[in-house]
């Protein structure tokens, strides 16, 4: 990787309409997969699992796509919100693996959730797609375009995933999540600063299936149509990017991460969870962490862990919440808003 800087882009928003969470689901396959299990197909163990990556188990999705989680978490919306399918105007599905090339996952959803007015598209950016999505539908809010975007974050990393590869196949699970934005006069999505540096792309890729490597008897004979990684540049990078991202978020806006009532960080790795954590100064207490028992979900972990950090009360009307992701691209950003339910 390069030393220039990276692209970004910064957000910030002191009065008038904004966008808001006004709902957030979940969903995770039943099939749960033990490190025990996965060491019997590679050379690994779940003592090594738990000591470099904190995964004590995922979730594998059987015989269904992606649409099918992406489906699932917007349906669960539009039951927690009590909306008409009709009401929602835009979806943005974050996603590195959709069901195919296209259409977008993003519209088979429209279809099967009954969301006739709406448009969508689907949003690549890797473990840092659903704060991706999340600034690009506020952007739809904020302008007052639409009232109502719906924004999921959902991958099957098992499709994608090399069982012969210990190194990248003990990391990875399947999920989905969601949430719905609308607008409020009150604070809502404060600010977010999105960044990409194309320069290290070559750490964390998938070659095959696209323009350059599209699909042959060579590139499936070259496992070219799965995740490669160099996790030794990936995890520096991670752990530097993503507690810079975070302070400059807190620091423009006042705040510091005392005024934090929870942190929702990508969840790849428990070391650079932590590692995160204590480069920022911030209390593991105020870390939401739930990679021991998904794995790394790719665009559905943020979504997937404030979900879950709602649901068990972690986070409460009028609290502070920052969402924190790096990814290939390489990519990586944050949002900061204020909790309104």
């Amino acid at each position: 990787m390069s030393d220039r800087p990276s692209v970004s882009t910064r957000f910030q928003r002191s009065y008038g309409r904004r966008a808001a969470v006004t709902a957030v689901q979940r969903y995770l396959p039943e099939n749960v997969v033990t490190n025990d299990e996965v060491a019997t197909s590679v050379d690994t163990s779940d003592e090594w699992i738990r000591e470099r990556c904190g995964i004590l188990e995922r979730r594998i999705l059987k015989g269904q796509p992606t649409s099918h989680m992406a489906t699932e978490v917007a349906q669960g919306i539009i039951a927690q919100r009590g909306l008409d399918p009709r009401e929602i105007d835009l979806i943005i599905v974050a996603t590195i693996t959709p069901d195919m090339m296209f259409p977008a996952t993003a519209c088979i959803v429209q279809d099967r959730i009954g969301a006739k007015r709406a448009w969508g598209f689907d949003l690549s950016a890797a473990c840092t797609g659903f704060i991706y999505a999340v600034a690009t539908g506020a952007q739809f809010i904020e302008s007052g375009v639409h009232n109502k975007v719906l924004v999921i974050g959902a991958d099957k990393m098992s499709s994608i995933t090399d069982e012969q590869d210990r190194s990248t196949c003990v990391l990875f699970g399947d999920g989905a999540g969601a949430v719905l934005l609308e607008p409020t006069e009150n604070e809502g999505l404060i600010d977010f600063e999105l960044h990409c540096d194309g320069s290290g792309g070559d750490d964390l890729l998938m070659p095959g299936g696209g323009s350059l490597n599209p699909a042959s008897k060579a590139s499936v004979e070259d496992r070219l149509h799965y995740i490669r990684q160099d996790g030794k540049a990936v995890y520096k990078f991670a752990v530097l990017k993503m507690a810079e991202v975070s302070n400059n978020i807190l620091e423009r806006n006042g705040f510091t991460v005392d005024s934090l009532a929870l942190f929702v960080p990508h969840q790849a790795n428990l070391r650079i969870i932590t590692a995160t954590a204590e480069r920022m100064g911030l209390s593991m207490e105020k870390v939401m962490v739930n990679i021991d028992r998904y794995a790394n979900t790719t665009a559905g972990t943020v979504p997937i862990a404030l979900s879950e950090a709602a649901e068990q009360g972690r986070i409460r009307p009028g609290d502070l919440v920052q969402l924190t992701a790096v990814g290939g691209g390489l990519t990586w950003g944050s949002a900061l808003l204020r909790w309104v339910f």
